[in-house]
């Protein structure tokens, strides 16, 4: 139901509107970071400090109990960037496109087509999650598939391609298989629930008369459902990356 435009670069294309939420999402996300740690301090922390010692705190403790957290500690950086990135990605797509109005007319980069079309219409009722888009969440998963290669090499070195060939060397199929498809699971997982979290919003709100009565109750527990379905899936792709990385690591018994 979401209309994509798309930007021609070259010989490729780009979706634009998942490009630019996806810079919107960053912004937001630096900036929330940014007032977290402007007032840092040793002694009692403002409310937005905490958050951000509980999510590292968190984060932390996924990598302890999944693995050797001297071995996963380099990860920490990158999966609380995965993590409170995935988090504010799935999230604002929940957020009424209220520049619907302003853009209607912006041709530049078509801008009216991404986010100035009738304020009722599927694709522009709200903004658009960049974890709604599955060549976002394809990417994020072809990272952590990365990663698990990366880490395996670095402590297994070639005997980390061993596991391929067990227990007998027909299963390397078998395996493969199985590699293959951790990525696109991740993916289709994570885009998924939010795409279709996005769409049943979408058509809640082109039901006519919703703002009389309709949106009274199916709405407010609909946009709930959604947050706690985002929150989820920001750390299930989280905690399944620290897995796949944390098996490809452990120490053979």
């Amino acid at each position: 139901m979401h209309e994509t435009v798309l930007w021609v670069l070259g010989n490729g294309t780009v979706h634009a509107k998942t490009l630019i939420m996806t810079w919107v999402v960053m912004i937001v996300l630096l900036a929330f970071v940014f007032l977290g740690i402007r007032k840092m301090t040793n002694g009692t922390p403002g409310k937005l400090q905490n958050v951000l010692e509980w999510i590292i705190d968190f984060v932390r403790g996924l990598i302890s109990d999944n693995m050797d957290y001297k071995k996963g500690s380099s990860l920490l950086t990158y999966l609380l960037s995965l993590i409170m990135f995935v988090l504010f990605a799935n999230l604002i797509g929940l957020i009424p496109n209220i520049f619907a109005p302003l853009l209607s007319h912006v041709e530049f980069a078509r801008i009216n087509e991404m986010f100035g079309g009738a304020i009722f219409s599927a694709r522009t009722t709200t903004l658009q999650s960049p974890t709604a888009d599955v060549n976002t969440t394809f990417a994020l998963s072809t990272i952590t598939i990365i990663l698990v290669l990366v880490y395996g090499l670095k402590y297994k070195g070639a005997h980390y391609f061993k596991h391929f060939l067990e227990p007998y060397p027909p299963f390397v199929i078998l395996h493969v298989i199985d590699f293959i498809a951790k990525p696109l699971t991740l993916a289709f997982r994570l885009f998924g629930n939010i795409y279709a979290g996005e769409i049943l919003i979408a058509v809640i709100l082109m039901i006519p008369g919703i703002f009389a009565f309709g949106g009274i109750i199916p709405m407010p527990f609909w946009l709930i459902f959604c947050v706690f379905i985002g929150v989820i899936q920001s750390y299930v792709i989280t905690i399944l990356t620290v897995a796949y990385v944390g098996q490809a690591i452990e120490e053979e018994h």
